[in-house]
């Protein structure tokens, strides 16, 4: 199938971006299939890579602190550069084969880690270069579908993680069970069912990505400025985007005095009362974020200055990454700050049942927690069928929610489908026989395909065109801090609450599900979005 985007003055010349078909869809989606590959193959089996390779439990949160964390810096980075990008391979798509690339041999390296701190510095490495890929692929739905379709686009892109997810969660047990690949090693090692596991994910990754890469087109940013305006003169959709009462350098200045010495008594804080070693990433976290406030405000006065000495009028949309990121994160629309809520305890809770299941499951179901045991190992391989099967159905689910939306809205199917996965990673404490926690899977599945495709559709629709990759990954923030906050706190609280007990951890996520479902509720959508 060779369709692509037609380009041309007289295709954005007076009307609408114009529709696209199932298969222009298909091809612009389908590398999501290979990333899904790379972050199930990592949420599956780093856990169990750390403590084969001498982790101990409470030690797991801060080694997963990199997943997060390069999230953070990265995707607003990259969303800010493909924002402004525009060469022979377009917007977008230079990203995604950049960060294909990397994150294939990433991929390759990591189950061959010889010790624990070059384990966790491969999962930097690994995740920072998925990032590179997958935040084009969210602004590339935008950039792509007019409004009516992309709650469809990041459906088919929640239907690829889905399946990506079954097959690379799933390979372990499948090459143990069916190809008689070993799922043990000595001390020290890692099992070669990972191994192999590792190997063929991250040859898929490449593959699927460059289909999308040499099988889609996209819109100059020309064209794209012309669309943006027929929609905002055509629809009743209004872009809040905050143009009016911008940030004053004085704003700034206090703002940055406050969180500064914030994070400086938190920290001293935590050092001086020898305080968990974890919380540093929050106290650091503070404290960094003053500096940059800081940087703005100076910004803002050589902005002031040189209008007043040239007479110009410099916009701050020119003004380098640093401060057009931080500048349009105290900007954004008002539907993204309120999905920042939701998104906030979502993916919280996923974290929680990302980084503990493993555990959990061996302690809570099988008994064990000596990783060279056959029962830590069977249980391991389990768990990465559970997460298979909660894919499985995310990938149903993906076919079933925009029906459910046009029945009842974006909301309220969100809120639906949150109480669902709320109440399965519940569920896993009360069930005792771990053959059935394929069930609670079914819940966490609906959740999981409604996260990856309902707040982009309700936020797509809000933002600028000419922003979409930046405010993307300003997006990413929401995704990313809470995480950094369950690797700060969470190993501290499951020990010191809970006796450390794992289980206890996805009690937790499941309590945060079902707030963050109804957080979305109170989510203020423009007109035509609902």
């Amino acid at each position: 199938m060779s369709e692509s985007i037609h380009h041309s003055n007289q295709a954005t010349h007076g009307r609408h971006k114009p529709e696209l078909s199932f298969w222009q869809i298909f091809n612009m989606c389908f590398g999501f299939l290979g990333i899904q590959f790379g972050f199930a193959l990592q949420n599956a089996n780093v856990s169990r890579i750390f403590q084969t390779l001498g982790a101990s439990i409470d030690e797991i949160p801060i080694l997963w602190i990199a997943a997060p964390l390069t999230g953070l810096l990265v995707q607003p980075i990259i969303g800010y550069m493909s924002d402004n990008t525009w060469g022979k391979l377009g917007r977008r798509r230079p990203y995604f084969l950049i960060g294909a690339i990397l994150t294939t041999l990433a991929i390759f390296i990591m189950p061959n880690s010889p010790s624990l701190w070059i384990a966790a510095g491969m999962l930097w490495i690994m995740d920072a270069s998925i990032n590179i890929a997958m935040e084009p692929f969210r602004a590339f739905v935008g950039d792509n579908l007019p409004q009516r379709q992309r709650p469809l686009g990041y459906a088919m892109q929640s239907f690829f993680i889905g399946i990506g997810a079954v097959i690379a969660s799933a390979l372990p047990y499948i090459l143990t069970n069916y190809f008689d690949v070993a799922n043990m090693a000595p001390a020290g090692e890692i099992a070669d069912s990972v191994r192999y596991a590792f190997y063929f994910g991250g040859a898929v990754l490449l593959l699927a990505v460059g289909w999308t890469v040499i099988s889609t087109k996209e819109y100059s940013p020309d064209e794209l400025a012309v669309f943006e305006r027929l929609e905002q003169v055509n629809s009743s959709l209004e872009l809040d985007v905050n143009v009016k009462n911008k940030r004053s350098e004085q704003a700034y200045r206090s703002s940055s005095s406050i969180w500064t010495t914030s994070g400086m008594l938190l920290t001293l804080i935590i050092w001086g009362q020898d305080l968990d070693k974890q919380l540093f990433i929050l106290s650091l976290g503070i404290l960094s974020f003053g500096p940059l406030q800081f940087y703005c405000a100076h910004k803002l006065k050589q902005i002031s200055k040189n209008n007043q000495q040239r007479g110009q009028s410099h916009t701050r949309d020119k003004q380098g990454l640093v401060f057009c990121v931080i500048d349009d994160m105290f900007h954004m629309p008002r539907a993204m700050r309120q999905l920042a809520v939701v998104q906030f305890f979502s993916w919280f809770a996923l974290f929680s049942m990302w980084i503990y299941t493993t555990a959990a499951v061996t302690e809570h179901h099988y008994g064990t927690q000596d990783v060279l045991s056959k029962a830590y190992n069977d249980g391991a391989d389990w768990v990465g069928m559970l997460f298979a099967s909660y894919n499985g159905f995310a990938a149903l689910a993906a076919l079933i929610i925009p029906l459910l939306a046009m029945s009842v809205g974006l909301k309220l199917t969100h809120m639906i489908n949150l109480f669902c996965g709320g109440i399965g990673l519940i569920s896993f404490f009360f069930i005792t026989d771990p053959s059935l926690l394929w069930l609670p899977m079914i819940g966490v599945g609906i959740a999981w395909a409604s996260i990856l495709s309902i707040p982009y559709a309700l936020l797509a629709n809000a933002l600028p065109a000419h922003k979409m990759g930046v405010y993307m990954g300003i997006f990413n923030f929401f995704i990313v801090i809470p995480q950094l906050l369950a690797a700060s706190v969470l190993g501290l609280i499951i020990k010191q609450l809970f006796d450390g007990k794992s289980i206890f951890a996805l009690i937790t996520g499941g309590v945060l599900m079902m707030i963050a479902g109804i957080s979305v509720l109170f989510v203020k959508v423009p007109t035509q979005t609902r």
